[in-house]
């Protein structure tokens, strides 16, 4: 669990930095933070999409996916999840609009440090091998990310430490047993998916098209789940190809 700790540390630093150039830019100069960070998002966004093995899986995992989000109303339950946890660290004396960019950084944040499939591989080697090497590249890259976040963002970003905590975490405690399992087809659907959702959240920074991208978080399940199993169905039914 070093790496993690390591990991999410370095998100809080950058947080800190993004923080103290936040309050010290002028506002003409927020657009430029808001372009670059859009426009990093979708080109890490593109090159994670590209790692899909079937254009089908990745298809048939973001349209499941948003429709199990859409209906379980999954952003708006991480959303209501950020707004609570500005509350209660401003003690009910933020605003609403505050609370709403804290929510929204945590979520994007979030989903920006853990999608890729660096985060898997790399917690999945820590976890069984006891190599940390790419982890600790991460774990860099996503310090410096968390700056342009927070600097657009605010402090959510910070809180997104805990995500990576949880959720690397869990892979580097679990790698053992989830790496044969996963095999690399389904991780790289995985960080697929995460790219698509990685487009969703650029395009938003960009103003180009606002989506609820956490209501297709099950698609980073489901791809997967579709990888294991589509060797079995090309045989079964080869007209689909997947």
């Amino acid at each position: 669990m070093i790496a993690t700790y390591f990991n999410a540390l370095m998100v809080v630093l950058g947080s800190f930095i993004g923080l103290f150039l936040k309050h010290r830019l002028k506002a003409s100069y927020q657009e430029v933070v808001f372009t670059s960070s859009g426009l990093i998002t979708l080109v890490i966004g593109f090159s994670m999409a590209m790692q899909t093995g079937s254009y089908l899986i990745l298809l048939f995992s973001v349209v499941i996916g948003g429709f199990i989000g859409y209906a379980l109303k999954i952003e708006d339950g991480v959303m209501s999840f950020g707004s609570w946890m500005e509350r209660r660290l401003s003690r009910g004396q933020g605003s609403a609009e505050s609370a709403r960019n804290f929510a929204l950084g945590f979520l994007n944040a979030s989903l920006l440090f853990c999608s890729g499939a660096m985060t898997v591989v790399g917690a999945i080697q820590a976890g069984t091998v006891g190599d940390y090497q790419l982890i600790m590249v991460k774990s860099i890259m996503d310090g410096c990310m968390a700056i342009i976040f927070s600097a657009a963002y605010g402090a959510g970003v910070m809180a997104s430490a805990l995500f990576i905590l949880l959720y690397q975490g869990f892979f580097t405690l679990a790698g053992g047993w989830l790496a044969p399992i996963l095999g690399e087809a389904g991780i790289n659907e995985l960080a697929s998916v995460g790219g698509v959702l990685l487009l969703m959240i650029g395009f938003g920074l960009l103003d180009i098209r606002k989506t609820k991208t956490g209501n297709f978080l099950p698609a980073m399940i489901i791809a997967p789940i579709l990888a294991l199993i589509s060797p079995a169905v090309k045989n079964l039914f080869p007209v689909f190809g997947l």
